[in-house]
This record gives C-alpha cells, structure tokens and sequence, in this order.
C-alpha cells in the first residue's frame, strides 16, 4: 500500500496540518507520562495530558472555545479492523512517526464502505494534524516495523463516552458504539465479534509489508 505524506496535496480532503502552534509540553507529556501497551490502548481524557499549558490553546484556538478532551492511543498497531467517524474535527499528534489510515464519510454507499478506497499518510513526531469530521480514521498504526506509536487524541469533552439513550431513527443509528461515535467494523474484527456494525467491505488492510 502506498504511504504518502501529510505535507501532500492528496491529504487535503482528509484533514490538514496544524502550523503555528507550539505543542511541546504536551508532546512531552505524552512521552514521559503515558504507556506503550503492546496492543492498543485508548484514553479518552488524561490528565497528564490536558494538564499542560497547550490545553487552553487547543480548547480556544483549535476548537474554538469548545469545552474539549485531550487523551491519547497508544500501542502497537498495523491493521485497518474498523473506520469510524465524528461530528466535528479529531487532533492528533505524536511523539512518535505513526500512520493513519483513512476514508471519506461520502465513499459510504448504502451502509458500506470498500476498502479499497483507503489511503494511508505517515505523520511525523510532533506534527500536529486536523482530522476533518468527515474523515473516517481509527487507531493510527506504526510507521516501522516493530515501533509502538503514541499519539494525543484530542475531541470534544464526552466524545467516547456512554451512548446515549436513544431511540434509533435511521440505519446511520445503529453504527453508534458511543457517544459521538459511528463505526463501521471489518467482519474479521474484535468489534464485530462485540456486535458492532459490519459495514467495512473487502480485505481487512494490513500494512505491516509496507513498512
């Protein structure tokens, strides 16, 4: 699979790259602060993390003036398993090279999204990217062989959490997993053996060759 680069112009329609802004302390923290599982770890509000003196920045600059959370997912990762996607834009950024592998919300026809239609784009340590709303995106994956990554995850407060009570209204309903989330999973995927909604067609995309 072809890796491209952030910095390319075929990114522009999946997000775009944060300049201008100084995130080391967070950078730092991440590093110094949180673990490197050998799986992969997702946390969704950390202090460590939101403790920093860039949390103001991402909540009044980035999101403006949101209230926000900044967690991070970290491990060890190289397969596709599920896309899901927000109602609003998802910063990340590492410590470390990581790689993310991303769809569009508008290549979902009739519940269902190929595979095939993936992109893969590598973003360096301390690169900070804009992932738009309209991006499907799930657990970044490393960008060398036998690496870990490590990378902030920053969305609007209670993103993740409980799904809330609903009544489902349409199709797009019942791919919620939580709140502000909608996933479609690959068949062969944890998720979808825990119940998510299979709507990931084609090869489950592992990209371990291609780094």
């Amino acid at each position: 699979m072809e890796i491209k680069k952030v910095t390319d112009p075929e990114f522009a329609s999946y997000g775009k790259v944060l300049e201008g802004y100084d995130f080391s302390s967070l950078v730092e923290a991440l590093d110094k602060k949180t673990p490197l599982p050998e799986g992969v770890e997702y946390v969704a509000s950390c202090a460590d993390l939101e403790y920093t003196d860039t949390f103001g920045v991402l909540q009044n600059n980035v999101y403006g003036g949101m209230p926000i959370q900044i967690g991070y997912c970290n491990g060890h990762n190289t397969k596709l398993n599920c896309l899901e996607y927000h109602r609003d834009s998802e910063i990340n950024l590492g410590c470390t090279d990581f790689i993310l592998l991303l769809g569009r919300e508008d290549e979902i026809v009739n519940g269902k999204f190929d595979t095939s239609k993936t992109k893969a784009f590598l973003v360096k340590a301390g690169q900070a990217v804009e992932v738009y709303g309209t991006t499907l995106h799930y657990a970044p994956c490393s960008a060398k062989a036998g690496d870990g990554f490590k990378v902030v995850v920053v969305l609007p407060k209670g993103t993740n959490g409980p799904v809330p009570a609903l009544t489902a209204k349409s199709t797009e309903d019942k791919w919620m997993t939580a709140c502000n989330k909608w996933l479609l999973a690959h068949a062969e995927s944890s998720e979808a053996g825990d119940g998510a909604y299979v709507g990931l067609t084609g090869v489950n995309i592992d990209i371990a060759g291609d780094i």
